[in-house]
């Protein structure tokens, strides 16, 4: 499917990691910001196209069949194809050749929210992840809100969608990684989570948490100590947190 993506930095990042997945670059006709100059260079010195002028026909076709505005349709955008999932191995053996057989996945567990995803992707790639794990079903889709609230983050995380998230941390299990699930409720906060061995770290539903399944599949439970009048953090927020505690150096 072709994403018409509106940040400047998802379609640099694309037109940088997957140039030949970028179909074109668009620019109104009265011309965009400092921002996109940089995404129009790297456009011309891939051979995108880059045009001037009119929506891009997704845009065209959602107004035809009378459907509402997806975002500034009229601004800048880089029209791009989505990144295809990985599979459970390679999701694997990816980060077994990076990081020595010590890396860091996140897993989540049925997540609503397509900006979440975006930002936690966004998190995933600036605390060096080495893959995402997404439920297929009763979770957010990846949409051209999540690559834009990523910022870049999308093209640089591999992802695999799990039919059964639970078979496949058991697939984990048996490579040698550690499951650690982050709840409200668990008794210890994740700065004492030992940091000498490989974790998958599993977020759960923005309203309802793990799931009984998954939470018992765990082999260990964390969370973000409140410091403050607030007592929760937004799952995309608990994420980067807690990706901070498990890469903290020392």
């Amino acid at each position: 499917m072709i994403l018409e993506l509106t940040n400047p930095h998802s379609v640099l990042a694309a037109l940088k990691q997957r140039p030949a997945a970028v179909h074109a670059v668009r620019l109104p006709a009265s011309g965009a910001g400092p921002a996109w100059e940089a995404v129009t260079q790297a456009a011309r010195d891939a051979g995108v196209p880059v045009r001037k002028g009119g929506p891009p026909p997704e845009s065209q076709r959602r107004r035809r069949a009378g459907a509402p505005k997806q975002g500034r349709e009229g601004g800048a955008c880089g029209e791009v194809e989505e990144r295809e999932p990985v599979s459970l191995d390679v999701l694997l053996q990816g980060a077994k050749q990076r990081d020595g057989g010590l890396g860091l996945w996140l897993a989540f567990d049925l997540i609503q929210d397509p900006r979440n995803l975006g930002a936690a992707f966004r998190a995933a790639a600036f605390f060096g992840v080495a893959g995402v794990l997404l439920t297929r079903d009763r979770s957010a889709p990846l949409t051209a809100v999540s690559y834009d609230t990523a910022s870049g983050g999308m093209e640089h995380v591999p992802y695999s969608w799990a039919a059964n998230l639970v078979g496949d941390l058991k697939v984990f299990k048996q490579a040698g990684v550690w499951v650690l699930g982050a709840a409200e409720e668990a008794k210890s906060d994740v700065h004492r989570v030992a940091r000498d061995r490989p974790w998958i770290l599993v977020i759960g539903n923005e309203e309802s948490g793990l799931r009984r399944l998954t939470r018992q599949n765990c082999d260990d439970l964390c969370k973000v100590t409140a410091q403050g009048e607030i007592g929760s953090l937004n799952a995309a927020t608990a994420t980067a947190v807690l990706l901070s505690a498990l890469r903290r150096p020392g």
